[in-house]
């Protein structure tokens, strides 16, 4: 038996911030993890052809570098060789008829570009951004805030005292609507609203979902406002330096170590066991960094309450994933501008995106999926060969199962018959943007949402954000009331991940809000 004081399971970046913090209080701590690599959805590699480094998932580390977690280990983690590439033009929009969109950090750029649809939306993002300085810190505050019934009230109490009765009504309803109500009534053109919708899609708000405005509108104001950042040389630039960072404060992280259950003692969680036998004690607490339908699966039973709403947890949509090897950038239709940013976006407007999400839950492949269009050789081209570039390609959203498919083509219900066909669907799509595409294509690798959640279990389905985010399983509720905390019947132990508040993205918040309470700080 080996001895810590925290037991981790899993090594993506939350568990592995959790045990960074947790080791620099003192606490020996051990991490494990059953891939090959640690990471979980953060990681990068050769998928294609030698020299080509593509991110498996996540690309965007914004909410890392910006991160109340990196804000006191950055440092420490530079010092072990975390590295960013900053991006100006963080993302665009290519439309079919023609026409783009696009946020910069550069001046005026943004609003001068969306004149050319709008002169009026134009009006409307320099009021917004005007604006954001001060709607910024409730936000923010309220994402970085541990989700208990104290601290929200004193949140509320705050939010009160600075905008008043009506301005804290005004903040509640925005924070309740769905993205097409906030994008109706602040822009007319339809170009615009998809540009900053498309944001909603890539955490589960279709433009009809209640809770979702508030997405599209940081991702608009924050990109003209900080940009965006990337991995030096890949996103697993950050998994590196966290697991370098640990092993020099004395911890722990194990790969190839599949946990097959959590160990308990009086009642009390006390460590765990792995697939080979090895016993695992935690002396203070085992930290499971996992979906929360394994969570069961583990412990053997908690609470039929508990044990209930974790087997019910609605994960989103999946995402098939395209790497693409480039001789060259694609020559978008719209214009050579949008060789200049990191992320294109193809879908035209909110009711596409609407028909995609509606499609993707019914289990249809659909007719036409939104494409996100990743350009990381751009601002970071040390992830190709001189001269050369790698596009990162997310299909939203496709189903995890496959009943059929909307457009009626595609007869393969099994995703090693589907897979081929529905990329070359996408990549029609992108051809359509960007004639040529395809001819400069060297290489290519197809990630089906079976293949990510047979490599990483906590993408079930394909679904990259680990859950839902809408109103009934955010806030207090996510993962299940009561549990916002990371919480579990069974003292001792906890989860942690993008299926605990505050959720997805690469911030780390679940990960560090966690080891801050056990930790006392």
């Amino acid at each position: 038996m080996t001895q810590f004081d925290a037991v981790l399971i899993g090594a993506g970046h939350n568990t592995l911030a959790a045990a960074l913090h947790l080791a620099a209080k003192g606490w020996r701590v051990g991490v494990f993890e059953q891939a090959a690599e640690p990471g979980g959805a953060v990681k990068t590699g050769e998928y294609t052809l030698p020299g080509f480094r593509h991110d498996w998932a996540a690309m965007n580390l914004s909410l890392f570098a910006g991160s109340p977690f990196f804000k006191v280990y950055g440092g420490e983690l530079t010092r072990h060789g975390c590295a960013f590439v900053p991006v100006s033009r963080p993302f665009s929009s290519s439309f079919s008829d023609g026409s783009w969109l696009g946020v910069s950090t550069e001046g005026d750029e943004t609003a001068t570009q969306i004149a050319t649809v709008s002169a009026a939306d134009a009006a409307a993002w320099r009021s917004l951004m005007a604006g954001f300085g001060a709607e910024a810190p409730h936000l923010f505050g309220l994402l970085g805030s541990p989700m208990k019934f104290r601290a929200l009230a004193y949140f509320m109490f705050k939010t009160l005292r600075a905008k008043g009765l009506a301005g804290t009504l005004d903040f509640t309803r925005f924070l309740l609507s769905s993205p097409r109500q906030w994008l109706e009534e602040s822009f007319a053109d339809p170009r615009t609203r998809a540009m900053l919708g498309a944001w909603g899609m890539h955490l589960d708000f279709a433009p009809d979902v209640a809770g979702g405005a508030m997405f599209p509108y940081l991702e608009g104001m924050a990109g003209q406002a900080f940009g965006m950042v990337i991995g030096a040389g890949g996103a697993d630039t950050v998994v590196k330096a966290l697991v370098a960072a640990i092993g020099a404060r004395g911890g722990v992280v194990e790969c190839n170590a599949p946990v097959t259950r959590v160990l308990r003692e009086g009642g009390r969680a006390s460590g765990v066991e792995l697939a080979d036998g090895r016993v695992m004690h935690a002396a203070k607490a085992v930290i499971a960094g996992v979906a929360p339908r394994a969570l069961p699966r583990l412990t053997g039973a908690t609470t039929p309450e508990f044990d209930g709403a974790m087997t019910r947890y609605a994960h989103a949509p999946g995402t098939m994933m395209i790497h693409l090897a480039m001789e060259g950038l694609p020559d978008w239709r719209a214009g050579a501008a949008l060789q200049r940013f990191a992320y294109v976006h193809l879908g035209d407007s909110l009711d596409q995106m609407a028909e995609v999400y509606a499609q993707a839950k019914a289990g249809l492949l659909p007719a036409r999926p939104l494409l996100v269009v990743g350009q990381p050789t751009v601002v970071d081209p040390s992830r190709a060969p001189e001269g050369k570039h790698v596009l990162w390609v997310q299909v939203r959203m496709a189903p995890g199962t496959i009943a059929g498919d909307a457009a009626g083509q595609i007869a393969a219900t099994d995703w090693s018959e589907a897979a081929e066909p529905f990329a070359e669907r996408a990549l029609d799509i992108l051809e359509s943007h960007a004639p040529g595409t395809r001819a400069k294509i060297l290489a290519r690798r197809i990630v089906t949402p079976a293949e990510l959640e047979a490599e990483n279990p906590n993408l079930v389905g394909g679904d990259q954000v680990c859950g839902s985010h809408h109103l009934a399983q955010h806030f207090l509720f996510r993962p299940a009331r009561g549990h916002a905390d990371g919480s579990t019947p069974v003292p001792g132990l906890h989860l942690t991940g993008a299926a605990v508040w505050p959720g997805a993205g690469t911030g780390a918040g679940p990960g560090y809000l966690l080891a801050r309470k056990l930790a006392g700080n």
